[in-house]
């Protein structure tokens, strides 16, 4: 009992105050057993994250990357040897190195098989084309004929026939091109897609300048003109398909026919066996191997210009 101030063990109430007790005994553990953990984080917040920042990986590994495509840690290795990827080789009408590669056996069977498929469109247009020009030779004359008294005559009625017919003659090359370009497309061309020809100006005039280099070709022997033919064959094909110009149409020809001259003339000398052959019974064979060499020739420009090939 204590005199003055103040007493712990006295409740102020009165009666004694017993301390505290210590609720997990003398050596400051709880006893065996195992109590629940805390009901939740302190209200109004969460409990702090591990001392030291991010939380470990999980045992044995780590953290997966992200979704998406990250380049590496550090970034991509650099190409062989340096420098910056080389670019893709050009392609100016030629195979050359790592460009198209032309099959003749290919070509001459996609010929085929377009041309069976449409077969009674193609023969009709043939019949049509060889007889048209024919047909306005024989309203209008010959330019030069005998005279009811076996004399030679020049006639102006027949000259301009001749230049008719020639022109006319260009513009069913176009014809059939433009067939062969449908068929190539993957679309069977009916008798109207033959006349959807949008630059006949274009054609009559690649038409007139290959005529007259052929013409000053056979001038000196057939070799040149041969060789000239050869090297404008794709011309009208150029106009037609890329609406070039005249004199642009006819550079792309010679530049596709010399740096492919391998694959080209090896094409070309197959068709012209196939065409000899198609001749022999009375020419009636042309109307299958004319619209064939057509066709395969065709593939064979889409092919080694990297254009759209049909299958």
């Amino acid at each position: 009992m204590t005199t003055g101030g103040y007493d712990p063990n006295q409740n102020p109430e009165g009666g004694k105050q017993f301390p505290p007790q210590d609720p997990y005994g003398q050596q400051g553990t709880p006893p065996p057993g195992s109590y629940p953990p805390p009901a939740g984080p302190p209200q109004g917040g969460s409990y702090p994250p591990p001392q030291g920042g991010n939380f470990p990986p999980p045992q044995g590994g780590s953290y997966p990357p992200p979704s998406g495509n990250y380049p590496p840690p550090g970034g991509y290795p650099p190409p062989p040897g340096g420098g910056n990827f080389p670019p893709p080789p050009a392609n100016d009408y030629g195979s050359g190195f790592g460009g198209p590669q032309l099959s003749v056996g290919a070509a001459i069977t996609y010929g085929w098989n377009k041309f069976k498929d449409n077969a009674l469109v193609w023969v009709g247009v043939v019949i049509l084309a060889g007889i048209i020009p024919s047909l306005i030779l024989w309203i209008l004359g010959a330019p030069i004929a005998l005279d009811d008294n076996d004399q030679l005559s020049y006639s102006v009625v027949g000259t301009i026939g001749v230049i008719i017919a020639v022109l006319i003659s260009y513009v069913i090359q176009g014809a059939l091109i433009r067939g062969a370009l449908s068929e190539v497309d993957g679309t069977k061309p009916a008798f109207g897609t033959f006349l959807q020809i949008s630059n006949i100006g274009a054609v009559i005039g690649a038409g007139l300048l290959v005529g007259v280099a052929t013409s000053i070709g056979f001038l000196f022997c057939y070799l040149p003109a041969l060789v000239i033919g050869y090297l404008l064959f794709y011309t009208l094909t150029f106009v037609i398909d890329q609406n070039q110009n005249p004199i642009a149409a006819i550079k792309s020809s010679f530049s596709l026919t010399t740096k492919n001259f391998s694959s080209l003339a090896l094409l070309a000398v197959a068709l012209i066996g196939i065409n000899i052959v198609g001749a022999i019974p009375a020419g009636l064979g042309l109307l299958v191997t004319g619209p064939i060499t057509l066709i395969a020739s065709t593939y064979a420009y889409r092919v080694l210009t990297g254009r759209q090939v049909a299958p």
